[in-house]
């Protein structure tokens, strides 16, 4: 075992962490709205104006082909949380929400929560979606909302505490005896699992 001050010997995966729960959490929305720029300044507090297009999965192309499912519903199982995200400069993105938000429906969790993302705040000169307009919507989808700067670092780590907040709070609802969750059978409800285990890692 190292000590304190030895310099790491290899890459560390989240088996090695020190952890009390691990939740999965998906970033989801249309292409360049800045969902890898916004883990990486959550992650790395770092920002890079250009990215390569990440891979990923665009459900207006392949939500109606059978081949794809697959590929849909495993993208999706067990996520705990979604933050999903538009460019409030770019209004196709904003209109998409609700395409996305009806695909977490039907393939998460009854109980995923998930937080509407504002990203790019710091365009107010390009803004053509108003803040007004993505809480209007969040509310209507009963989301948490937040507008955010990747770039700026405006409210990114803010909505990452809030959406694992949430998400405490619902488990901690859902284990309590007087509840009673439900599943319309998309999957499980977090009541019906067992609460993520502890790490069991003692260092």
């Amino acid at each position: 075992m190292a000590s304190a001050g030895d310099p790491p010997t290899g890459p560390r995966d989240a088996a090695d962490q020190n952890f009390d729960y691990m939740f999965k959490l998906l970033l989801i929305g249309n292409s360049s709205v800045g969902k890898t720029s916004f883990l990486f300044r959550y992650a790395d507090d770092s920002f890079t104006p250009a990215f390569v297009s990440t891979v990923g999965i665009d459900f207006k192309d392949t939500a109606g082909q059978e081949r794809y499912r697959t590929i849909t519903t495993a993208y999706y199982r067990g996520a705990m949380g979604f933050l999903l995200m538009y460019d409030v400069a770019n209004q196709e993105s904003f209109t998409a929400v609700q395409d996305w938000a009806t695909q977490i429906k039907t393939y998460s969790w009854d109980n995923a929560q998930v937080i509407l993302v504002g990203n790019k705040c710091d365009l107010e000169d390009e803004r053509v979606v108003p803040a007004e307009d993505g809480r209007r919507l969040a509310d209507d989808l009963g989301f948490e909302f937040f507008e955010a700067s990747a770039k700026e670092n405006i409210n990114v780590k803010q909505v990452f505490e809030r959406l694992v907040d949430v998400i405490c709070e619902k488990m901690n609802e859902s284990l309590e005896p007087s509840s009673s969750p439900g599943s319309n059978g998309k999957g499980p409800a977090l009541g019906d699992t067992p609460p993520p285990q502890p790490s069991g890692c003692s260092c």
